[in-house]
């Protein structure tokens, strides 16, 4: 690779970046955040609050009537979409057996895996985004007032009204799916650009929903600025940017309030000697950016966020290591973005959640697809969990620490004897079982 990239040679990255090495070579690292910052020190200049947080939660709030009324599944949870937070104590002793180490702590996952709706961890930043632009709509039309009791958006005249308008959205799946099912439930005509990593069945979800799903040959970013691309032509097409958006990011900062609710009733402690860890499977960067904020805000300097990626598909890493962000793909420096982590086959990353989380993010680790299989099938094996191959990667996030993290451990005067881990489970219980038997055999064979 003799050509220059961004203006320097890969020599000079290379001594610039020894990191990139491995990186290249698709194989895992393990990186700690040199621009890691005290909260305090980052508060003043945050593009978001506590209040922006509250606001997203009361608006999700009025519309859990309507939710409720829509899909019976959240009935038990008034409309509420929510996922549990379970230990996982067996898969503790696996992760500790497969990799020679003890894990201290109490390990948890977080099941949005198992969200009401879309099944994914996508259900949150996706399906706000929809209701955000509906209500707005809504309002500027005299249709509702934020008093109203929201369940009449279950109506037909709300059906018809919204039929005069589209949304479009670029995805490798799941984001897809959220935005597709939500929307189509309201009554607008949905547009999903997929690339070709998504899954066929996915696909189909999306068409017997009564979407519209166009397939392209090419990877996410294209899908995204095709969709874009798309909207621009019609005033009345609503484009939900996954690269770029505010709204994505602040329904997936909510889960921060709900998450606290939930370690509060489990009586677990988050303060500087009980410190909390999360481990959270990154793409473009939006759902583990808009969530791994909102922990910061509530928790500040008591959590430490880590993203996982693929090693085919180090995009985030890449993109904050360089700090050039969105302006840096994996492409250009040779790695193919082929991964079976499909959610996660992502070559450009998000500048919006890049700049948002470079001195917020503690790390970012990178796992092998061969990794993601062998923990897919021991999560079935000792919990009797299924989730898709892209939800692993936060699975690997102890055990990586672990073996890895001890310069962060010291620099910041933390041990792990009162830690809570949280792996963040993203995606996997839409998978159809025929999907999810062959991801599981596939495991047996390695």
């Amino acid at each position: 690779m003799n050509q220059l990239i961004h203006g320097k040679r890969l020599t000079e990255w290379l001594r610039m970046y020894p990191l990139l090495e491995k990186m290249i070579s698709t194989e895992e690292v393990f990186w700690l955040n040199p621009n890691y910052t005290k909260f305090t020190n980052m508060v003043e200049k945050l593009p978001f609050d506590e209040g922006d947080m509250l606001e997203a939660e009361q608006r999700l709030k009025r519309f859990a009537p309507f939710i409720a009324t829509v899909f019976p599944e959240t009935k038990n949870l008034k409309g509420i979409i929510e996922s549990p937070l379970i230990g996982i104590e067996n898969m503790q002793e696996e992760l500790a057996a497969m990799f020679k180490q003890s894990i201290q702590g109490k390990l948890l996952l977080k099941c949005d895996s198992h969200l009401p709706i879309a099944g994914s961890i996508k259900a949150r930043g996706g399906i706000y985004e929809v209701l955000k632009h509906a209500e707005e709509l809504a309002l500027e039309h005299g249709l509702v007032s934020i008093e109203d009791d929201y369940s009449v958006f279950a109506s037909d005249k709300f059906r018809t009204f919204f039929s005069q308008y589209s949304i479009t959205v670029g995805s490798t799946g799941n984001l897809g799916l959220s935005i597709g099912i939500i929307s189509a439930k309201l009554g607008f005509r949905v547009n999903v650009h997929m690339s070709a990593d998504a899954r066929q069945w996915k696909k189909e979800l999306l068409r017997s929903n009564g979407v519209n799903v166009i397939e392209h040959n090419s990877d996410y970013s294209y899908a995204v600025e095709m969709g874009r691309k798309e909207a621009e032509k019609d005033p009345n097409n609503y484009f939900i940017d996954d690269e770029n958006s505010p709204h994505l990011f602040m329904g997936y900062a909510v889960a921060a309030f709900r998450l606290k609710k939930q370690l509060e009733e489990k009586k677990i402690v988050v303060d500087k000697d009980h410190p909390l860890f999360v481990y959270l499977p990154c793409g473009v960067g939006g759902a583990p950016g808009g969530i791994a904020f909102g922990l910061k805000l509530l928790f500040q300097d008591d959590v430490h966020c880590f993203f996982a990626e693929p090693t085919h598909s180090p995009c985030m890493l890449l993109g904050m290591m360089t700090r050039l962000h969105d302006r840096v793909s994996v492409q250009d420096f040779g790695i193919d973005n082929k991964t079976e982590a499909d959610g996660l086959a992502v070559g450009r990353p998000s500048k919006f959640v890049g700049k948002t989380m470079e001195k917020l993010v503690s790390g970012i680790y990178t796992i092998n697809d061969h990794y993601l299989f062998i923990l897919l099938k021991r999560m079935k094996d000792v919990e009797g969990i299924s989730l898709e191959p892209s939800a692993l990667a936060g699975v690997y996030g102890p055990a990586q620490l672990v073996a890895e993290g001890k310069p962060y451990m010291e620099r910041h005067g933390l041990t792990m004897k009162n830690a809570t881990h949280i792996c963040w489970a993203t995606g996997g219980s839409l998978v159809p079982k025929e999907e999810m038997e062959a991801y599981y055999q596939k495991a047996v064979n390695f």
